[in-house]
């Protein structure tokens, strides 16, 4: 009784009789743990051709600028002064995002300045409703609180002239103990180049590479090695190094053995990239962060003043970076283009 609710059994005369067909199949999708009752169905799986997504990705890039582009004209349009604020807001946040390329022209001062920046500004804006007091100081002081790629190109030329002309006070302070120094010097041959050398500069000349590399001897041992500067030596050269002079005389040692070594490195990796892989931008910041004020001078006589830098500091051995970090201060004094340093 069973087997005959379950098959149909058809008569045939003459022949054998016809298997039974099932009243149900028993059919296993794919992607699926269940089975699933019904009749058998073809297998059919679809999937999407990567030029459907490809164009589904280039067509949303091309609307969203599209919109872009009709926003910032209505920006500009509407709200002139706050657009001239979001164009530089976006423009920083592209360079501070590609900022390894400068990595060969930048140095750890300047990074290690932003960085106390944002934490002094992070720490400040912990409290409730203290960004709107955070925007507030950023545009009243934008050159202690915001970092240098948010600058506009008016404010980098004024704010760097006010960091070099900081720099500058402690030119005549570390030319006068220099001289101070060399009056201990034993080797006549070293005094008379050094004579030369003060000579040179009084008359507003500007030193060259050959005046200063018979002297790099004299920078790895006594007087003038950093371990044997002076308290006020140490700190006029933290400040030609834009570095903070108000340390105890070990840490300013340490911070300038620290930034030389750093800067030596940066030389020799920029002479294997070669000059002309820089922009003009780029030069001028090399150069300003060599001590030359590069700001208003043109790019051909930064080029030449940055050629013959890393011709010089690829010279000197890792004991004779004293002599680097005086060079900072001698090939910018008197160079073309900047101003005269005065007496000594």
């Amino acid at each position: 009784m069973a087997l005959s609710r379950l098959y149909k059994r058809p008569v045939s005369l003459g022949c054998a009789p016809a298997p039974p067909e099932p009243f149900f199949s028993l059919r296993l999708q794919p992607g699926r743990r269940s089975p699933a009752w019904g009749p058998p169905r073809p297998l059919r799986l679809h999937l999407s051709p990567r030029e459907d997504v490809k164009s589904l990705v280039s067509s949303f890039v091309a609307k969203t600028k599209v919109m872009n582009e009709k926003y910032n004209r209505f920006l500009e349009r509407r709200f002139p002064r706050f657009y001239v604020m979001y164009s530089v807001f976006v423009k920083g946040k592209t360079q501070a995002k590609n900022g390894s390329r400068w990595a060969s022209s930048q140095a750890r001062p300047r990074f290690r300045q932003d960085i106390v920046k944002c934490l002094f500004l992070g720490i400040i804006s912990i409290p409730p409703f203290a960004n709107y007091l955070v925007f507030l100081l950023m545009y009243l002081y934008p050159r202690q609180l915001l970092i240098h790629h948010f600058w506009t190109s008016k404010q980098q030329l004024e704010f760097l002239d006010i960091y070099h002309a900081r720099r500058k006070q402690s030119h005549p302070k570390i030319l006068s103990c220099l001289e101070k120094a060399t009056l201990l010097i034993p080797n006549p041959v070293h005094q008379w180049h050094f004579t030369q050398l003060y000579v040179k500069v009084q008359k507003g000349d500007p030193p060259v590479v050959n005046d200063l590399l018979p002297l790099r001897t004299c920078f790895s041992v006594y007087p003038l090695a950093m371990s044997h500067l002076s308290t006020a030596h140490l700190k006029a050269l933290s400040r030609a190094m834009l570095l903070t002079p108000h340390l105890p005389s070990v840490l300013l040692r340490y911070r300038l053995n620290k930034h030389s070594t750093v800067l030596h490195q940066l030389d020799k990796a920029l002479k294997r990239l070669g000059i002309g892989q820089l922009t003009a931008q780029e030069v001028k910041s090399a150069c300003y962060l060599r001590g030359l004020d590069s700001t208003h001078l043109a790019e051909d006589w930064c080029r030449f003043w940055l050629a013959q830098w890393l011709y010089f500091s690829c010279s000197l051995k890792n004991t004779e970076m004293s002599l680097l970090l005086h060079a900072v201060v001698l090939f910018s004094t008197n160079y073309p283009g900047t101003r005269h340093l005065g007496s000594c």
